[in-house]
């Protein structure tokens, strides 16, 4: 059986240890945000953090794996209307993932993945952790979890094809890690119509991108429809997105090919 996988739990000898073993080591991030009137404001680095945890016990039974607490905040200024939210700005978020990243690297871990849990973290993350490669010359990879399991994710879902916004995907997801914290009483009326596309305008050039506050796109801050949310469903999703992030971290070529 896998031995401890979270980095807070760990004693620091144990750590250096890892590091020599050339552990793997996941570094979650996610947001402190609204997410409609049924959902905590974790869902986003609860939910990374619980698949980078799941994952790194799969990576564990083959290699050695390392998840660090999870970075609670990110990029989310267009929640800010709704409420219930903390943001970063993009050189603060840089800063900080930068100074985590250098401190295993310091301490001599090679091999880091940074798994986002925020939609709006991506554009941002790509660009740190490209700066990060190029300034360490190591192979430091990133994603977002639902863009590594898109069609396990798309077949467990009725009425949209990909994780949304406090809707069917990440309200299924919360009752299966934290139930305690989801109102299950107004699931019927948690839901936000989707227009699909990078400014989310009807009528406009899908390809197009244009910033906008979620408040106007979605009164109650949901996009998609948390009625349809289950306990089996989020478990199948997290067991999905889990397994997917460990066959990409266990894949040798993503640590072996040329910089």
């Amino acid at each position: 059986m896998p031995g401890e996988i979270e980095w807070a739990r760990l004693k620091a000898h144990e750590l250096r240890d890892l590091a020599e073993r050339d552990a793997i080591v996941i570094v979650p991030i996610g947001a402190t945000e609204q997410h409609g009137p049924h959902l905590p404001v974790m869902v986003d680095h609860c939910l990374a953090f619980e698949v980078a945890r799941r994952a790194a016990l799969l990576v564990a039974e083959r290699v050695p794996a390392v998840v660090t607490p999870v970075i609670p905040f990110g990029m989310s200024e267009h929640h800010i209307s709704l409420g219930g939210t903390i943001t970063l700005d993009f050189a603060t978020m840089q800063a900080v993932l930068r100074c985590v990243c250098e401190s295993a690297i310091r301490q001599g871990f090679r091999r880091l993945f940074v798994l986002n849990g925020h939609g709006g973290n991506i554009a941002g993350l790509e660009t740190i952790v490209t700066e990060l490669t190029v300034r360490h010359r190591l192979p430091i990879g990133c994603a977002s979890y639902w863009h590594l399991a898109p069609a396990a994710i798309a077949a467990l879902l009725e009425r949209q094809s990909t994780v949304l916004h406090a809707c069917e995907a990440e309200t299924s997801m919360m009752l299966a890690a934290a139930r305690e914290t989801v109102d299950e009483a107004i699931l019927s009326q948690c839901h936000g119509e989707l227009v699909p596309g990078l400014s989310a305008i009807a009528g406009v050039n899908p390809g197009a991108y244009r910033w906008r506050q979620l408040s106007s796109r979605s009164l109650n801050g949901v996009i998609g429809d948390a009625g349809l949310a289950t306990p089996e469903k989020g478990e199948a999703l997290l067991a999905a997105s889990a397994k997917a992030l460990a066959e990409t971290l266990l894949e040798p070529q993503l640590w072996a090919a040329p910089i």
